[in-house]
């Protein structure tokens, strides 16, 4: 008997505004997605995907890669993440865009056990590196990469993440991502924090001559991350986030502004809803 699957915890908000179905998901992508430039997943992209692995899934056209892509992707939007997931993961290296974003922002919010939210980032990791090996000229496959190990390092902290090497890692995905992608809104906030977690961590000397850190370009990533997705609650979180890391209780006047305009934006799905919710939580 196969073993049952575990039920991960549920998005504990009202779907109804998160619904994109049928060709509403067409309509609104462009704004979903302001953040991450993830194409959308109609039967021409299905076809140019499927024309750049090596070894595609057999049995699997480009119209039907189309709609599980598609539905993965209405699955995430709409709170779904388990389903996104696993729909995501069935379709290997095709589907790890969708199975990395919706497993790691389940795990951000909806994971309490530690131990747990880091095995979840490690799986996003290792989905990502086949996807980098898979599809090297997708900006996503490393920014997801850079996603689970930057999350997976905060957890283990940000001491023993520069002990292991990981923040090489980390900058050399997100370099790539934005060589490939340079209006990429999430690898710019990524970015950002890399330089301002480590500083705040090792100091502006270390880490500027170790690992390349510079308190103005946290500022530069970051703001340059604002302007392209201005309402974005996530990029005025980070934002906030990496003036409390340069300037300590000198911003929090300024970080609780940020975070006050998180928190007034209207969420476009279940992920920026659990990011307006946490901003509120900052405020309280």
């Amino acid at each position: 008997m196969a073993a049952k699957k575990t039920a991960w915890p549920p998005f504990p908000h009202d779907q109804a505004a998160f619904d994109y179905a049928g060709d509403k998901l067409r309509k609104a992508w462009s704004k979903l997605h302001a953040g991450d430039r993830e194409p959308y997943p109609d039967l021409d992209r299905a076809e140019e995907l499927l024309g750049a692995v090596t070894k595609p899934p057999k049995g699997l056209d480009a119209k039907a890669l189309a709609a599980r892509l598609q539905e993965a992707w209405r699955a995430y939007h709409r709170g779904d993440f388990q389903a996104a997931f696993e729909a995501g993961e069935a379709l290997g290296p095709l589907g790890a865009s969708v199975a990395c974003k919706a497993i790691g922002i389940h795990a951000i919010y909806l994971v309490d056990d530690e131990a747990e939210r880091l095995k979840r980032f490690e799986k996003a990791a290792e989905l990502a590196e086949a996807a980098m090996l898979a599809l090297p000229d997708e900006p996503n496959s490393h920014y997801r990469r850079a996603f689970a190990l930057g999350r997976y390092s905060q957890g283990i902290s940000i001491a023993k993440a520069l002990k292991l090497g990981l923040a090489g890692k980390v900058r050399e995905s997100l370099d790539t991502t934005l060589a490939l992608a340079p209006d990429h809104a999430e690898a710019h906030t990524a970015l950002g924090l890399y330089h301002a977690e480590i500083i705040a961590k090792v100091g502006s000397m270390i880490g500027g001559l170790t690992y390349g850190a510079k308190a103005s370009e946290a500022e530069k990533h970051l703001k340059t991350a604002l302007r392209l997705t201005p309402d974005s609650p996530i990029a005025h979180i980070e934002y906030g986030n990496m003036l409390l890391l340069l300037h300590g209780d000198k911003g929090e006047d300024a970080a609780a502004a940020a975070y006050e305009k998180a928190s007034s934006l209207k969420p476009k799905d279940a992920m920026e809803k659990l990011d307006v919710e946490f901003a509120r939580s900052q405020l309280e």
